[in-house]
C-alpha cells in the first residue's frame, strides 16, 4: 500500500473497538427510561454520526420522544463514567502505531465522539503515537464530520497541509469526511461496516488488518 507522510485516524470501529461500552451506556439510558434495549448488532448500525444521532436512532421517534434530552443526557454522563470498561485497541493496531511512529509519520484522530472522550481515549491508549486527537466540540466552530472541520484543525495542530495525507475509517461518513476535506482514504474492514457497506458507499481502497497499513 502506498506510505504517506500523515495519517488521519477515524477512533472507534478504527483504532478502538468501543462498541461493548456504546452498547452498554445505551441500554443503560433506555432501561432507565422504560424504553425497549437494542442488541449489539443494532448499535453497530447506528453508531458513526456522534452520539447525539446515535440515540436518537436508538431512542423510539427519536428526537420527537418527550424523553429524547433526559434519555440523552443520561446516556452522556453514563458513557463518559464508563467508556474504558471494556473498550480496547484493535489487534495489531499498537503495532501498526508504533511502526508508523518510528517512521516519522504524524497521527492524529478525528472523531464524532464526544471532544472530552476523544482526547481522554487517546490519551489513555495512544500517547506517545497520537499527536492531535480532535472530537466533536460544534460549540467552538469544529462541525462533525462529514463536515472536514474536524481534519482541517488535526493537519493545523500538526503544522502539515493536506499533500502527502491520508484518511483511514470504517464508515460512510468517514468515506464523506476524507472526500469533503480533499484527502484519499483508506477503508477499513475490521470496524463496524462490511466491504459491500462501503463500496456501496463509494470505498475505493481498502486495509484488511492493521499491518496492511504500513
Amino acid at each position: 500500500m502506498k506510505e504517506y507522510d500523515t495519517y488521519i485516524f477515524d477512533l472507534d470501529g478504527t483504532l478502538l473497538d468501543t462498541l461493548g461500552d456504546l452498547s452498554a451506556s445505551v441500554n443503560y439510558a433506555l432501561r432507565l427510561h422504560g424504553m425497549a434495549e437494542h442488541s449489539v448488532d443494532d448499535v453497530r448500525q447506528f453508531v458513526g454520526n456522534g452520539v447525539r444521532l446515535l440515540m436518537t436512532r436508538a431512542i423510539p421517534d427519536g428526537e420527537n420522544n418527550p424523553a429524547f434530552e433526559d434519555t440523552f443526557e443520561t446516556f452522556r454522563t453514563h458513557y463518559l463514567e464508563h467508556s474504558l470498561d471494556t473498550t480496547l485497541p484493535y489487534p495489531g493496531i499498537m503495532e501498526m502505531l508504533g511502526e508508523l511512529h518510528k517512521r516519522g509519520k504524524r497521527l492524529a484522530v478525528v472523531s464524532n465522539k464526544l471532544h472530552t472522550a476523544t482526547k481522554d481515549l487517546c490519551r489513555h491508549f495512544f500517547a506517545g503515537f497520537i499527536e492531535a486527537a480532535i472530537g466533536e466540540n460544534e460549540a467552538a466552530g469544529v462541525r462533525k464530520k462529514p463536515a472536514p472541520d474536524t481534519v482541517v484543525e488535526a493537519l493545523r495542530q500538526l503544522g502539515v497541509g493536506c499533500e502527502g495525507a491520508v484518511y483511514v475509517g470504517d464508515s460512510e461518513v468517514d468515506i464523506a469526511t476524507a472526500r469533503n476535506a480533499s484527502l484519499p482514504c483508506i477503508s477499513v474492514l475490521w470496524g463496524f461496516r462490511d466491504r459491500d457497506f462501503l463500496l456501496s458507499h463509494g470505498a475505493t481502497t481498502f486495509a484488511e488488518q492493521p499491518s496492511d497499513l504500513l
